[in-house]
C-alpha cells in the first residue's frame, strides 16, 4: 500500500514537472518543488475537494458535471499558490494543468495485463493483435 502511494506521488511529481513543456503559463522550479506541489495537491484533493463538490453540487448538476473542471482547476491553482517555486499565470492554465494531471492519474491507475498477442486495460480498453500485426 505504501509503495503504491509513493510511486503515485513520484508519478504525479514527474507529471507536474513535465507540464511546463506543454502549457506556457505554468512554471515549476525544480523536482523538489514538484514533489511539494504533488503533496499539497494530494492533501487538498482529499480534504477540500469533497467539500467544494458538495457545496457546488447544484452548479455541477446544471452544467452536467462540467463544473467539476472548474473545481479541479481551483484546487490545482490553490495548491500552486501554496508552494513557492510554482507559477500559474492564469486560471485557464490551472484548468489545463489539472486536466493533464487527471489524465495521467487515470492512465496510471489502469491495470495493464499483457497476454500473448493481447493487451488488456482493466475495465477500459481491450486491444487484440491480429495475424497481420495490427491492433484492434
Amino acid at each position: 500500500m505504501m509503495n503504491k502511494l509513493l510511486i503515485k506521488w513520484i508519478v504525479l511529481s514527474l507529471t507536474v514537472l513535465a507540464i511546463p513543456s506543454l502549457i506556457s503559463g505554468f512554471k515549476v522550479e525544480s523536482f523538489g518543488t514538484a514533489l511539494a506541489l504533488a503533496l499539497v495537491l494530494g492533501l487538498l484533493n482529499v480534504v477540500l475537494k469533497p467539500i467544494l463538490i458538495l457545496v457546488t453540487f447544484p452548479f455541477t448538476l446544471v452544467t452536467f458535471g462540467l463544473f467539476l473542471f472548474v473545481i479541479n482547476g481551483l484546487v490545482f491553482w490553490m495548491s500552486a499558490q501554496t508552494v513557492t517555486g510554482v507559477e500559474v499565470e492564469s486560471f485557464g492554465a490551472a484548468i489545463l494543468a489539472s486536466l493533464i494531471v487527471s489524465l495521467v492519474n487515470s492512465l496510471f491507475s489502469m491495470k495493464v495485463k499483457k497476454e500473448e498477442g493481447r493487451i488488456r486495460f482493466q475495465k477500459a480498453i481491450d486491444l487484440e493483435q491480429d495475424s497481420s500485426g495490427r491492433w484492434s
